[in-house]
């Protein structure tokens, strides 16, 4: 376990967990000490290998089916993490989905699902989250938001908006629950390594990355480190705050 920024008998419940930037996060947040429930919606055994391989660490997780972007069963999952590890102190909102489309061609329901798996299981899971947080007086509500929400997206306009929407609700809700020693802080990640990018053009992706400074695509772990560091009490003077971990993309 590392012993710097250490989350040492925390829970820590993160959504979208069985891969990808959800995957890095939970595996992360494990080694630093916090007993995590990996989240997940379709991908079961891919959760169940991330749970496998925490606890193979020395570490405490479980497993949990839930879609956040249902109310309900954003509920349970949150009661869940009590019941199984007797609290709840860091909420990572990761689980998202897109479904890009030129406006002209996005249907309805394109721009109904992506609002609703983005921004939507972020209310969902943070109401459910926020009244044992208030109870305990402390608490740590990390938002995945994206580049996009902040520059938008061309082929987008249902993505960028679900994740300004997530922008805007970590700064009202920050303001909401600071008095209670909970902080609300998002994470806009800029291209990263996951399956998302598998889908898209080489000379696509070849000029996407023109516009980082950096130069290359960021790594899944290098948005967990940054969730590290908003969980832990080092960070505790940090809330209602967009930290880009994006190469430089959106410098704002």
């Amino acid at each position: 376990m590392s012993e710097t920024l250490s989350l040492q008998d925390k829970v820590a419940v993160v959504t979208g967990a069985s891969r990808g930037i959800g995957r890095a996060i939970a595996l992360e947040l494990a080694a630093r000490g916090a007993a995590v429930v990996v989240n997940y919606h379709h991908s079961a055994e891919a959760a169940r290998q991330v749970v496998e391989q925490i606890t193979a660490a020395g570490g405490q997780a479980a497993a949990f089916q839930a879609d956040v972007s249902d109310f309900d069963q954003a509920q349970a999952l949150i009661k869940f993490a009590i019941q199984t590890f007797g609290k709840i102190h860091i909420l990572v909102n990761n689980a998202g989905i897109t479904r890009d489309k030129l406006i002209m061609m996005m249907r309805e329901e394109d721009w109904d699902a992506v609002l609703n798996a983005n921004l939507k299981s972020t209310f969902n899971c943070s109401k459910a989250a926020v009244r044992p947080m208030m109870r305990q007086r402390y608490g740590r509500i990390i938002n995945i938001a994206s580049v996009a929400g902040q520059m938008g997206n061309a082929g987008q306009t249902n993505y960028s908006a679900s994740k300004a929407g997530q922008i805007g609700f970590t700064k009202a809700l920050a303001r909401e629950v600071a008095s209670r020693n909970i902080t609300v802080n998002a994470i806009a990640p800029g291209f990263v390594d996951t399956e998302i990018l598998d889908s898209v053009p080489e000379d696509m992706l070849a000029a996407a990355l023109q516009l980082v400074p950096l130069g290359r695509k960021g790594l899944p772990e290098e948005i967990a480190y940054a969730v590290a560091f908003l969980a832990s009490d080092q960070a505790a003077y940090i809330t209602g705050q967009v930290l880009g971990v994006d190469g430089g993309m959106a410098m704002m």
